[in-house]
């Protein structure tokens, strides 16, 4: 019996973006492109959706809407592209367009049209946990979300927003990097016991 190695899992590098102010395009206008729009407006993001039928909760004025099918030229000038359609080629062709120019591009439930993957993300501002499966499966990423949800609270928030404010005062206070670290375990560690 011949058994086929298994091949090793694919990794992505975790970043998180800072998309404020800039502009990102999502092809779709359902209820899956509102879930995706709502995230990107949420980081300030200047959204653009185009779509020949967009649902109503996307008529709002922090949102571009362009009411047609979509055509490559809608990718120029942005940061980014969400495909969020139900059209299997219309989707491919973003993907193919975006990659065409090194457009970061996402289709949704698709990871291997994906330059990124979305994680599911538990968000106490400014902290914000990101759970990936790597695409294998969105609601076993979701379902560890909720479970980090109930260990990262407001206290840890509060303690990151001290701590941010204190930075300044360290670099001056502490010469080098691993002064630094070892400085600011210590008092994570007293604070948080």
């Amino acid at each position: 019996m011949h058994t086929q190695a298994a091949l090793p899992e694919k990794r992505y590098y975790m970043a998180c973006l800072d998309l404020e102010g800039r502009d990102v395009l999502v092809v779709g206008g359902g209820t899956v492109a509102l879930e995706k729009v709502e995230g990107l407006l949420a980081c300030d993001a200047r959204v653009t959706v185009v779509a020949p039928e967009i649902v109503p909760e996307l008529e709002r004025p922090d949102v571009v809407l362009l009411r047609r099918e979509y055509l490559i030229d809608d990718l120029e000038g942005r940061f980014l592209v969400v495909a969020a359609t139900s059209a299997n080629d219309v989707n491919r062709r973003v993907f193919a367009d975006a990659e065409a120019i090194s457009l970061l591009c996402n289709v949704v439930d698709v990871p291997e049209l994906c330059s990124f993957i979305l994680p599911a993300v538990h968000r106490v501002d400014p902290i914000a946990v990101a759970i990936s499966t790597g695409g294998a499966s969105p609601a076993l990423a979701q379902r560890l979300r909720d479970e980090v949800a109930r260990v990262v609270r407001p206290e840890h928030a509060q303690l990151a927003r001290q701590l941010r404010e204190i930075r300044p005062w360290a670099k001056e206070r502490f010469a080098t990097y691993e002064e630094r670290k070892v400085f600011f375990q210590d008092l994570v560690d007293e604070r948080l016991g």
